[in-house]
């Protein structure tokens, strides 16, 4: 199994005026290929389980296993790593290198390639993330967020990892670059296998992307199922100040119309093949 976490708490500005519980005693198994979405308000203890996932952050309490290696041991942590690609939520604290290329090839050269396997990579990378190679020789520090994005996760692909950590990953990207990255992430996943772990705050995404979701609510799992279970939760979601997909919500305007909508909605095309159903049907 990919990740294990058992019991794992951590908590921030320990002992001071300021401390704070960001996560409570999670629990959580993530099995081999699954893409796995993580939802919830600011605060909620979304990226800093993902940073333990990434090994950034030692467990202070708890166990974090990912592909056998127990990231309470710093050996151990410092191997596992390896398997991990993770892109932060700020793409500016990835990148330090004095050029594009150099960033992006910062990874594979860790990881042992020579200097043929490690341009095929630095290559691999940039296409996927839509980096032009034009790019290769600019300062990553000189360039928009949209564009330091994009190289963040550039560099991250180019490890061409077994576990792909993404947190909010299409931040600071227009609409096309969104769907974009997401396509490509989707493509990556099926044809490698890899396992993917997304925190998004876009509902539609999480519903349209992920097998399995969990909701965090205070540092806690509040919600946990595929996205048709824990998108009938509608109330509960809106209490904790989010929402549905927009899918969802229309097919929940119709119901409340009296139309016939079924239960389980929360795609574009599940909301399309139940409406061409009743007119097939005659329901008017």
């Amino acid at each position: 199994m990919p990740i294990e976490v058992k019991r794992l708490c951590h908590t921030y500005l320990a002992g001071t005026a300021g401390e704070k519980a960001a996560l409570k005693d999670i629990e959580l198994n993530i099995e081999k290929g699954e893409f796995f979405g993580i939802i919830g308000h600011t605060g909620s203890g979304k990226s800093t389980l993902l940073q333990h996932m990434g090994g950034i952050m030692p467990p202070e309490a708890g166990t974090v296993i990912v592909d056998g290696y127990d990231f309470a041991d710093k050996k151990q942590r410092i191997e596992g790593r390896k398997k991990v690609g993770l892109v932060f939520q700020y793409p500016e604290y990835q990148l330090f290198e004095e050029t594009v290329y150099r960033d992006i090839a910062f990874g594979p050269k860790n990881m042992g390639l020579n200097e043929q396997e490690v341009d095929e990579h630095v290559r691999f990378g940039a296409k996927f993330a839509g980096v032009d190679e034009s790019l290769f020789e600019a300062s990553p520090l000189d360039l928009s967020g949209g564009q330091k994005r994009r190289i963040a996760i550039a560099g991250v692909m180019a490890m061409k990892p077994e576990v792909l950590v993404l947190d909010e990953p299409m931040a600071g990207l227009d609409p096309a670059g969104c769907r974009e990255i997401l396509a490509n992430i989707a493509e990556y996943h099926r044809s490698t296998g890899s396992t993917v772990v997304l925190v998004t705050h876009d509902m539609d995404v999480a519903a349209e992307n992920a097998e399995r979701l969990i909701v965090m609510r205070r540092g806690k799992i509040a919600l946990d199922g595929a996205p048709e279970e824990i998108f009938t939760h509608a109330a509960e979601l809106r209490e904790m100040g989010l929402g549905i997909p927009g899918a969802a919500a229309l097919a929940e305007e119709l119901r409340a119309r009296g139309a016939a909508v079924p239960q389980g909605i929360y795609t574009p095309h599940d909301l399309a093949a139940a409406l061409l159903a009743r007119k097939e049907g005659g329901a008017c």
